[in-house]
């Protein structure tokens, strides 16, 4: 088509649609933003690309009969390999031949950007938040030191071993609060990490869960047999899935599925950082979603939205991706809910150990 070469340099991706909404051109940022050539493309129905799309579907239709353009801020798309993209979308309905009742469609992805912007914003209430907790930590647990070694010396000097057992409860409820501060602060060690089956690991946290979950609950795997092992810290990593795992069994009904999946993904972004290749896991539910007005500040200690609750699984979760180098993404909406897990593979090791199959 005439000015192809010079739509194929834009940023923006171009796509343009018959009457009856099948593809008739994309330029190249389409065919990277669609994950697809354009010959593959060609012909084929633009909303059979997506296995949910946010857009109306309605929309298109509108722009074509009644001839008005129409544009949207924030369109989800998920392509049929299950990747979502977020993008601004126009669409303005062409009136010159040969394109007389076509359809120009420009989408511009704009996840990357609010992501990144996202990932300062919250690297920034992380360090305040640590720093805050760090420096309680400190004031509580040196009058819990002496309270504790207090009621050792009070035990001894007590005439009766019956009147022990109020030293003992004092005693293990020291112990309780310390060592709750120091799941609040995370290991004070170095961690030390070997090359890890993922799927091992997963294997742990699902068998724990289905003992935990009601029976009518469903739990599926979906895991990628060719993922290469990481270097990790296995416990760790356990725990934080583990946490996440129970999070979700608790949020939906007695009849709602959990599903586990693992994926590689290559040229992530992670705090700012390019990494070449991540392992991702997501733990994805099908609740009633986490209330927005908890959604930002859901991995701050002490914050919860169960009566029972702690807040703090969620918190020591992130602290422990986080000192593997990785991060946790939060999407949920009704009916969806997915904690998206990211661990960077070392360059030494990426892609050079045996798969990761499941035992």
């Amino acid at each position: 088509m005439p000015y192809q070469r010079l739509l194929n340099q834009l940023q923006t991706a171009v796509v343009i649609l018959d009457p009856a909404l099948h593809i008739e051109y994309i330029n190249a940022a389409a065919e990277t933003l669609l994950d697809n050539s354009a010959s593959r493309l060609y012909q084929v129905p633009f909303l059979s690309l997506f296995r949910f799309t946010s857009m109306n579907p309605q929309w298109l239709s509108l722009c074509l009969h009644e001839q008005q353009s129409v544009s949207d801020s924030e369109v989800v798309l998920e392509l049929q390999n299950q990747h979502k993209i977020t993008v601004e979308l126009a669409a303005q309905p062409l009136h010159s031949e040969p394109w007389r009742h076509h359809i120009l469609l420009e989408l511009r992805q704009v996840d990357q950007i609010r992501r990144i912007s996202q990932e300062t914003a919250q690297q920034h209430q992380l360090h305040a938040v640590q720093a805050l907790v760090r420096g309680l930590a400190h004031e509580i647990k040196n009058p819990l030191g002496g309270l504790r070694g207090a009621a050792q010396l009070l035990a001894r000097e007590l005439p009766t071993p019956a009147l022990t057992e109020y030293t003992d409860l004092i005693m293990a409820q020291a112990d309780r609060l310390r060592h709750l501060v120091d799941r609040l602060l995370g290991p004070n060690r170095i961690i030390e990490r070997e090359l890890t089956n993922i799927h091992a690991v997963l294997e742990q946290v699902y068998q724990m869960v289905r003992l935990e979950a009601p029976a009518t609950v469903r739990l599926v795997r979906d895991y990628d047999p060719s993922i290469p092992e990481l270097l990790m810290q296995a416990d760790a990593i356990q725990q934080a899935l583990l946490n996440i795992a129970r999070n979700a069994i608790q949020a939906i009904a007695a009849d709602g599925e959990v599903r586990f999946r693992t994926r590689v993904l290559h040229q992530e972004t992670i705090y700012g950082k390019r990494i070449r290749q991540c392992l991702l896991v997501s733990i994805i539910d099908n609740g009633p979603g986490i209330d927005a007005t908890i959604r930002d500040t859901l991995f701050y200690p002490m914050v919860t939205s169960r009566a029972e609750g702690t807040g703090l699984g969620l918190s020591i979760a992130q602290t422990m991706v986080q000192q593997h180098g990785g991060k946790i993404e939060l999407s949920s909406e009704p009916g969806h809910t997915e904690f998206a897990i990211y661990l960077p593979y070392a360059d030494a090791t990426a892609g050079k150990v045996k798969s990761a199959e499941p035992n």
